[in-house]
């Protein structure tokens, strides 16, 4: 289950994938389970552009990157998308999305920490300013990856101390999720790190498809999103680890 934060009334909700805690230590849902769709915007085709964030994405971690893109390749066409289609509406189904391209940026260099204020600077400056980057629309989110060794602060909180990854929106136009580098046991629990990259980048992906400006879509006042539901349940999808996913339709995690 997640841990939920509510940020100043001047900002939305963040959504974060919480820290690793081994399931019988998870405390019970306070209700069953549903989500409810309040009618805000989802992303029915996502297109995600992947952006690295930091010096080591070209030296270190560059066997990374094709790696998390690959990812992207394969699940965005998968069975895990496919069991989304429930969530879609009269005129809006969800379907299979894509990857649109892929930028690693080393400035403005980070430091020890990045926060969210500066990580949404940052994309709607190379959004004005980097024809390499696309424009936002309907479908595109924008993944963030930080860098080895850089805690990202959001809402007073510290990765790898609080939560693992989240998804946002600026302005309720520009839909985006921030992976921090896995570099703790609270965000691997029993996983390889790459394995617990690609679940919390599975489950910031369902819920920004399902809930881009967070809880404003499919969302349960309870139990929080798609995701947060199955927090750290994990299956695999041809090659990769992802995270299970709430169905309203099997009244299970899936």
């Amino acid at each position: 289950m997640s841990t939920r934060r509510v940020l100043p009334a001047s900002r939305d909700h963040i959504r974060v994938v919480p820290l690793h805690l081994p399931k019988e230590l998870r405390a019970a849902h306070a209700a069953p389970p549903h989500l409810d769709d309040n009618g805000g915007p989802l992303l029915p085709n996502v297109e995600v552009f992947t952006v690295f964030w930091g010096n080591a994405w070209k030296a270190a971690q560059q066997a990374v990157v094709g790696q998390v893109n690959t990812f992207f390749d394969s699940i965005l066409t998968s069975p895990l998308i496919d069991q989304l289609a429930e969530y879609g509406r009269s005129g809006t189904p969800i379907g299979h999305g894509r990857r649109t391209g892929t930028i690693t940026i080393t400035t403005p260099p980070l430091g020890h920490s990045v926060s969210d204020n500066a990580i949404q600077h940052m994309l709607q400056q190379e959004i004005a300013t980097n024809a390499a980057f696309p424009q936002p629309g309907q479908n595109t989110l924008y993944f963030v990856y930080i860098q080895p060794g850089v805690s990202v602060i959001a809402g007073g909180s510290r990765s790898c101390q609080s939560f693992c990854g989240y998804h946002d929106a600026i302005h309720n136009q520009i839909f985006y999720a921030v992976m921090p580098y896995p570099g703790c046991t609270g965000c691997t629990g029993n996983l390889a790190t790459f394995d617990a990259l690609t679940s919390t980048s599975s489950h910031e992906l369902c819920e920004a498809i399902t809930d881009p400006v967070p809880g404003a879509g499919w969302y349960d006042q309870n139990n929080g999103e798609i995701g947060d539901i199955c927090a750290w349940e994990t299956k695999k999808v041809g090659d990769y680890t992802v995270q299970l996913e709430w169905s309203n339709t099997a009244g299970q995690c899936i």
